[in-house]
């Protein structure tokens, strides 16, 4: 493809001289010329086309000089390579050219085999140029595409979260069912028919966005009563808000509201937007749905008293695939995004507006022209006419009841905490393991911390992708805490690839199971970490063990270690107590109670008196001395009781274990 050069001069006789030299190139189609009179007309040429490669130009010239050409054009056109043309007297000025942004200079009169290795030269130079601008365009290109590869990938493990969560649900349920038929037959197809739809509802999004993407989706608008779908929405969140202890203000003065709109696609905007402020506002909460009309504008306006979106999330919780970190009110990146391509369909308008801690607002607006009642038919609007689901797409309300939590009989089953912030998922787990396990719930990390610290249960569960404190924080924190490092924990996620998986374990986590969770599994899993304590209890108990039969690095040892020996330290003080412990330990005395509780299976006196007893018996096999003094020595204050609990102990009297 022919260079296309632009020679700028007001003298006639040098377009015919170039046209003359250069007329085998032209033929060969190497280099192509068009020519100006003055600058003023080279840049128009130049503003008009984007084919002139290089430019050849004369400073002195009539109308625009070569000086402000070269001014003008540099800072838009830096690719283009501008060659001066000038005499030997305008030295100067070509001085200023170069300054301006011009490649080289050629004087007059003009040397044409000068001229052909000039030309060559800058041509090469543009080359280089542009091949370092398609290299640049295509790293970014590449860039690109792989933020995008990214983000899907992104999308697809969160999404994937999404699916396995109600999956887990309906495979549980089908074998509580299969079980217990009589029990769980009613209440486990509801829970199995409302997840069922949560699993259409995030097909249906997909699949919308799909048709959104291919332009396909076509809105179908009909005339209706806009307050009767706000109503209806209003009516059934107020409900699920109640449920939650959330307070939901339903604010409109407008009574009737006769417009053409597309109610399903208006029901879905509205229910997403809804669904989000219930699900990131907490008990005590408040949400309020505002409607108002404003010409022919219709301003619709849900504020959240959540725990709000962080300020650099907000300007892009509404693309495809993101998906933010930390404290924004942020999921799997389709509910919102499909909000936003909806919204953009009907003409309107939508803003988020939030602060974190303090809540999120998001302002609809949409044009909208009043009609006469009396044109609006009797029949319902079409989104009455489909299957109505729960506007929360399968989020139920769960209260675990405090009487299941504090049943006597329950306290000598083993503890186990469940930490998850899907009410159905929660519920499942406390039907797969009631009866077998004192339960405890959490609904994210941080409550879950707060209560494994407080009630130091044997077992945890714990959902990974969570609010405020995901799993991974969770188990970090509590296997960073002497009151909770000796707990075993178990992540559920629905990440089952093995870097997930790894990066659980590296957290401290004792096991790892991807959703769905098979009940038989989850409590195989239960069993075994239980039966490793139970191991663990009776090596502590039989032999109380000393520091070099102790695995220091496991968080128990260590503990039974210390423990040791700050009772040592204090052997001979009868004085010394639980009290005076806890203070050396620096727990309370619930707390260190639980802890040996789930070690050893014993309580806090008596394994302190354990400690006591296993000391005096190797003072009574390594001395010489008697039993009272034995018993002084180990903090015993009456020697009878001595003989007593240590006979309890060992079987046989301390006078039998006495050194001849």
């Amino acid at each position: 493809m022919a260079a296309n050069i632009l020679v700028v001069d007001d003298e006639p006789q040098l377009e015919r001289l170039i046209r003359q030299r250069f007329r085998k190139q032209v033929r060969e189609d190497l280099y192509a010329f068009q020519f100006a009179k003055n600058g003023q007309e080279a840049l128009d040429l130049v503003e008009s086309t984007t084919e002139i490669d290089m430019i050849l130009t004369d400073i002195n010239m009539p109308i625009m000089d070569g000086l402000t050409l070269i001014n003008k054009l540099n800072p838009k056109y830096p690719i283009l390579k501008i060659v001066i043309i000038s005499a030997y007297g305008d030295m100067n000025n070509i001085r200023k050219a170069m300054n301006y942004g011009a490649f080289d200079f050629l004087t007059k009169p003009i040397d044409f085999g000068d001229l052909e290795k000039t030309i060559e030269k800058t041509l090469g130079e543009i080359e280089l140029l542009r091949d370092a601008k398609r290299s640049k365009e295509l790293a970014e290109k590449n860039k690109h595409l792989k933020e995008i590869d990214q983000l899907k990938s992104t999308f697809f493990t969160n999404i994937s979260h999404e699916f396995r969560t109600p999956l887990t649900i309906i495979m549980g349920m089908t074998d509580q069912i299969r079980e217990l038929p009589e029990k769980w037959r009613e209440p486990g197809i509801e829970m199995i028919r409302r997840n069922a739809n949560s699993l259409l509802h995030l097909i249906n999004q997909i699949l919308d966005l799909r048709k959104l993407e291919a332009h396909s989706m076509q809105l179908n608008p009909e005339s209706g009563d806009f307050m009767i779908l706000a109503g209806y929405l209003a009516k059934s969140f107020q409900a699920l808000a109640e449920a939650r202890d959330i307070r939901f203000h339903y604010q409109t003065k407008i009574e009737y509201l006769p417009v053409r709109f597309d109610s399903e696609k208006m029901y879905q905007v509205l229910s997403n937007l809804l669904a989000n402020a219930l699900k990131f506002t907490p008990a005590g909460g408040n949400i309020f749905f505002n409607i108002e009309e404003d010409q022919n504008q219709l301003l619709l306006s849900i504020r959240d008293t959540g725990r709000g979106i962080a300020r650099s999330h907000l300007p892009h919780i509404f693309d495809r695939f993101y998906q933010g970190s930390g404290n924004g009110e942020l999921g799997t990146g389709i509910g919102l995004s499909l909000v936003k391509e909806i919204t953009n369909l009907m003409d309107g308008q939508i803003s988020v507006d939030s602060e974190v801690n303090a809540g999120t607002l998001f302002s609809l607006q949409l044009p909208v022209t009043r009609l006469n009642m009396e044109s609006i038919p009797a029949t319902p609007l079409r989104f009455f006419s489909r299957d109505t689901v729960d506007p929360l797409f399968g989020v139920s309300t769960y209260h675990q009841e405090e009487e299941s939590f504090l049943n006597p009989a329950d306290f000598d089953l083993p503890s186990v905490l469940i930490v998850e912030d899907n009410t159905e998922v929660c519920r499942y787990l406390t039907i797969a393991l009631e009866g077998r396990y004192f339960l405890r719930t959490a609904e994210n990390g941080e409550l879950g911390l707060q209560a494994a610290i407080q009630f130091i249960p044997d077992l945890i569960i714990s959902d990974v992708m969570m609010p405020k404190m995901d799993g991974l924080a969770l188990c970090k924190a509590i296997k960073s805490d002497a009151r909770t490092d000796h707990i075993p924990i178990i992540l559920l996620t629905a990440k089952a690839d093995l870097e997930s998986k790894i990066s659980g374990l590296e957290t401290g986590a004792d096991d790892y199971l991807a959703k769905p969770v098979e009940k038989r599994e989850l409590i195989a899993r239960l069993e075994n970490l239980l039966e490793v304590r139970s191991k663990l209890r009776q090596r502590y108990l039989q032999g109380n063990p000393d520091r070099q039969d102790l695995r220091l690095e496991r968080p128990e040892d260590q503990f039974v270690m210390k423990l040791k020996e700050i009772v040592h330290r204090n052997l001979s003080d009868d004085e010394f107590g639980i009290y005076e412990l806890c203070q050396s330990m620096v727990m309370s005395r619930t707390q260190l109670h639980r802890k040996i509780k789930a070690i050893t299976g014993t309580s806090t006196s008596i394994f302190v008196r354990y400690i006591r007893l296993d000391a005096a018996k190797k003072l009574l096999e390594n001395t010489g001395k008697n039993v009272s003094e034995v018993a002084y020595e180990v903090g015993f204050s009456d020697p009878k009781y001595f003989s007593r609990v240590f006979i309890e102990r060992f079987g046989s009297p301390p006078i039998k274990f006495k050194r001849p």
